[in-house]
């Protein structure tokens, strides 16, 4: 599929020509203060359908109190974020039920099998007939051997591709990952790339906040960087090259001197 980006905006080529793309994530004036603290500050944010978007900024920014936002289980102080045109916060089961949430301290009950586990998210989604579904994605994970075994007996790495299991399991239209790589060897973290990369081209929205900036460069469309609850810069890595006069660096010196990271080395 052809695309292309003008001012921000991704455009697919539709019967010849060069059309917008849906807009599947919008944050408007996102907000969230703890007594005089803004965690987030008044962000706005669009991504678009089949793109993979990267949040980045250092520790204690807002990128996971967003995420959680996002993801309906932290209440805005004001603004909205809208998934596929709804409202989380007015719209909350519409929102949820095209969304895929991965977080980054994803929580199991281990005293399930990793086949029971997944029966109970399908049941939550009301999938009366997820048997086959189970099975694609237990094996698309690299679990069918491990399908019967309490969770409990799971490996770190093996628990994170479970639960990517579960969140694709109702065709979610918008994945959002918060630390997608932790506790990954790199066989699987090249298999999590691969099945994203994927799920894009199938036009899922994966909007990911990571600090592994090497898998942004390789992944990511565009990319926005979160500092002090502020979005301070957004573009392609070509774009925060030129914002931080740094044409053809690595992203990785980029995001330093954007966020003044550079200044304590």
């Amino acid at each position: 599929m052809d695309q292309a980006i003008r001012d921000g905006v991704i455009y697919e080529r539709q019967h010849g020509c060069l059309g917008p793309k849906k807009t599947m994530i919008k944050l408007i004036n996102l907000t969230k203060k703890y007594g005089k603290l803004a965690a987030v500050n008044g962000i706005n944010l669009e991504v678009a359908e089949g793109e993979v978007f990267g949040f980045l900024g250092p520790n204690g920014a807002g990128k996971t109190t967003t995420i959680r936002m996002m993801a309906g289980l932290l209440q805005p102080t004001s603004g909205s974020a809208l998934i596929g045109g709804y409202d989380v916060q007015k719209e909350p089961l519409k929102a949820k039920y095209i969304t895929g949430f991965i977080p980054d301290r994803p929580y199991l009950y281990e005293k399930l099998t990793a086949t029971e586990f997944m029966y109970f998210v399908a049941r939550l989604y009301a999938m009366n007939d997820s048997k086959k579904r189970i099975a694609e994605l237990l094996d698309l994970f690299g679990l069918p051997d491990w399908k019967d075994e309490l969770i409990e007996n799971f490996s770190h790495g093996m628990k994170q591709r479970l639960v990517m299991a579960s969140a694709l399991l109702h065709y979610p239209k918008v994945l959002v990952v918060d630390e997608p790589m932790v506790g990954l060897d790199p066989r699987g973290a090249r298999l999590v790339k691969d099945i994203f990369k994927d799920l894009a081209r199938d036009g899922v929205t994966v909007f990911m906040s990571t600090h592994t900036l090497e898998i942004v460069e390789q992944m990511c469309t565009r990319v926005a960087i979160i500092n002090k609850g502020d979005i301070i810069a957004e573009g392609s890595v070509e774009d925060l090259g030129r914002m931080a006069r740094m044409q053809g660096s690595h992203l990785e010196p980029i995001f330093l001197k954007l966020t003044g990271g550079d200044e304590a080395m």
